[in-house]
């Protein structure tokens, strides 16, 4: 069971949130058994960074990961406050840039580190390649949405 909660006013794209964490335990061979995928701001994710890592700041992403195997339980808070840093200070849109902390979080979610200069290359592979499977496939569903738009017009 995968379940997206959002604790902020900021209106988020839950139901691609969710596609996008569901394919890649797909495409990585892992399935759900419970993930729990929380949107805040950061006065929530720094207390949680302060309580449980000793680090007083608000970051982009935290993970819990609560077993071991191919079916995940855990949870990943996601600061939107940090994702909309994060878009300005790398000149990319805010959905764009939510999407690569939702691949990043779900890819800790299965064991995918970022901690030496080799997991930060790997992971940031494995984030362009999920962001470049979803731009595609988004694409063509807008082109395919226009074209039935514009067959429909007379």
């Amino acid at each position: 069971m995968l379940e997206i909660y959002n604790s902020t006013k900021k209106a988020i794209p839950e139901q691609l949130l969710e596609k996008a964490v569901l394919f890649v335990f797909e495409q990585e061979g892992y399935r759900v058994e419970s993930v729990v995928c929380v949107y805040c701001g950061n006065k929530m994710i720094q207390r949680i960074n302060r309580e449980f890592l000793g680090h007083d700041y608000p970051t982009d992403t935290i993970t819990f990961r609560y077993n071991r195997g191919s079916e995940v339980d855990g949870e990943f808070y996601i600061s939107l406050d940090m994702v909309r840093e994060n878009a300005l200070k790398f000149g990319v849109d805010f959905q764009q840039e939510l999407l690569r902390v939702t691949f990043h979080s779900a890819l800790h979610l299965i064991g995918i580190d970022d901690q030496t200069p080799e997991e930060r290359t790997l992971m940031q592979e494995k984030e362009a390649f999920y962001l470049g499977l979803i731009s595609a496939e988004t694409s063509a569903y807008e082109q395919l949405t226009c074209e039935k738009t514009e067959d429909q017009n007379p």
